[in-house]
């Protein structure tokens, strides 16, 4: 029983990992957990937008996997510059953000002035 949860979870990638931390956090138990989840995620959507969320989550984590962060962190950098944003701008916000190394960091400081 318990196999085959987790052989469902882990075709879920990081979505199911998201589902099975607010299942975790929740105060309920069972299948009230799960509904309670999905209604959480999707906020004013309801377990309905809870469920379309996950489908988001896996399949920009799936686009991401197949890419490399680095290679859709330079386009996301590409883009900017190209509607118009300095590149002051561009490196602030990079500076700013907290959920990337500085090893990426560097990195799109140095793509900035190449672009």
């Amino acid at each position: 029983m318990m196999d085959e949860i987790v052989n469902k979870l882990a075709g879920l990638g990081v979505a199911g990992l998201v589902l099975v931390g607010l299942v975790a956090t929740s105060s309920y138990a069972g299948a009230v957990a799960i509904t309670t989840s999905l209604a959480f995620l999707g906020g004013p959507f309801g377990m309905i937008g809870g469920a379309v969320a996950l489908t988001l989550i896996a399949g920009v984590s799936s686009m991401i996997a197949k890419v490399g962060v680095e290679t859709l962190a330079k386009a996301v950098v590409k883009e900017l510059k190209e509607s118009g944003r300095s590149e002051s701008s561009i490196i602030q916000e990079i500076n700013n953000f907290p959920m990337i190394t500085q090893g990426l960091r560097s990195q799109l400081r140095e793509y900035v002035r190449l672009v």
